[in-house]
């Protein structure tokens, strides 16, 4: 008689850090993906020959390993690398980014003011004042209260739905440029700043779409990889080692669990979770998006990639065209843009909106917009407040108890980048064959 097989590894998800997972695994996975198509939020539409994604999803490689693998999936040439260029629309003028090392072209008395403040805040470190406990708090501390008044309060009041007192300041370490004084006086008066930021430069499919990104990792996985579309998981059950899909009217064992999708998600579908760990996943927060696919008869008259607009008069917070990095995004003569809305829920007044990009420079007359399309997200971005660090804390110290891996953007709850999600995938398959192996410290 013949043994049974071996259960297969389970990867709960197929956006970029499931298909990483999966990609790397070198044993039998079942990969399961409730939407038909791979790629999480890393997928694209397409119109009358003009392409969009979901918001910008521009790739940002640093670490060799993933640049090499993302690299082989594409032939030569197929992919190309694009310098940001990046403003911030503020007070009617057009400025470099960021806008902190960028105050030349503001009223004269805005950037006094922002200097000032600037001072003050360089000041006050000095001093040794405490660390910032919120994100508004660490604005002003790092920057100075002008530029926090100016930027980076109402963006991100416009962005996160919520005043940024209400967010703690541990996500933005890395993603938020911290010029030295030299830079910002520089900026000042009008010697642009450029090229700060984790994300100076990005590769981008040439053809159009960062759904090829999903599409080609999915053509390379391995053949041991089972793939199962359209199919949801209804439950986890780690004591016994095995998920319930809707696909089939068994329960799947595995040999090891690896979920990507949304935290509150799979803590909703463990069987006898405790107590504690169902409320620190109702403790949970998130952002949930609304956005415009745009697309104009003719060339728009802004040449940035993206567009960030502070000011709360001005119905969206970023404004991206993607035909201005990559041409084919959109049909000759034509562009594509995202329009990411200030407003998540209620009526959507349209004609505001087409307004305001009129008037920020965007785009030239509301009559060169051929058509739009109103988009939503539930899961955008985590939100970062008091509760964020000890709900984590606490699912995670049981799901590594009952021996579960959850990562990727909502997986793990952070705040992350497409390279990121890639390489959590990566470490994920690692853990799994440790799992399988019993190297519980892999």
């Amino acid at each position: 008689m013949s043994a049974s097989p071996s259960p297969p590894v389970v990867v709960l998800g197929a956006g970029l850090a499931g298909l990483a997972a999966a990609y790397h695994l070198r044993r039998p996975a079942l990969l399961v993906e409730r939407c038909a198509q791979v790629g999480g939020h890393a997928r694209s539409r397409r119109q009358a020959g003009f392409t969009f994604d979901v918001t910008g999803h521009w790739l940002h490689l640093r670490d060799p390993q993933t640049r090499t693998l993302v690299e082989g999936l594409f032939a030569p040439g197929e992919l190309v690398s694009v310098a940001r260029r990046t403003q911030v629309y503020s007070h009617g003028a057009l400025l470099a980014y960021p806008f902190q090392a960028n105050l030349h072209g503001l009223p004269l008395e805005v950037v006094q003011e922002c200097l000032v403040g600037f001072l003050e805040a360089r000041e006050r470190a000095a001093r040794g004042e405490p660390a910032a406990a919120t994100f508004e708090a660490f604005a002003e501390a790092r920057f100075g209260r002008g530029i926090a008044r100016h930027f980076f309060v109402p963006y991100n009041s416009k962005l996160w739905g919520m005043h940024p007192n209400q967010l703690t300041a541990e996500w933005v370490s890395r993603y938020i440029p911290v010029p030295d004084a030299g830079q910002v006086i520089g900026g000042a008066i009008g010697l642009r700043q450029e090229g700060l930021g984790y994300n100076a430069s990005f590769l981008y499919p040439a053809a159009g779409g960062i759904d090829a990104l999903p599409r080609r990792l999915q053509a390379a996985l391995p053949g041991t990889v089972e793939q199962r579309l359209g199919c949801d998981v209804e439950a986890v059950d780690p004591a016994r080692r095995r998920v319930k899909l809707t696909a089939l009217p068994d329960w799947q064992p595995y040999a090891a669990l690896v979920s990507t999708i949304p935290l509150p998600e799979l803590i909703s579908r463990m069987v006898d979770a405790p107590a504690e760990v169902l409320a620190a996943a109702a403790a949970l927060r998130w952002v949930r998006w609304r956005y415009l696919d745009v697309a104009t008869r003719t060339r728009v008259p802004a040449d940035y990639h993206w567009v960030y607009v502070p000011e709360t008069r001005y119905p969206f917070f970023r404004v991206g065209v993607y035909s201005n990095a990559v041409a084919s995004m959109a049909p000759e003569g034509c562009s594509s843009l995202y329009v990411e809305l200030s407003a998540r829920e209620g009526p959507l007044d349209l004609p505001g909106v087409l307004r305001g990009l009129v008037e920020i420079g965007a785009i030239a007359s509301v009559d060169d917009v051929l058509f739009t399309a109103e988009r939503q997200i539930e899961y955008a971005y985590v939100v970062f407040d008091d509760a964020h660090a000890a709900a984590t804390r606490t699912i995670f110290a049981w799901l590594d108890r009952v021996g579960v891996h959850s990562c990727g953007r909502y997986g793990a709850w952070v705040y992350n980048s497409m390279e990121d999600s890639m390489m959590q995938g990566r470490v994920a398959a690692a853990w799994a064959e440790g799992q399988v192996s019993g190297d519980r410290s892999a």
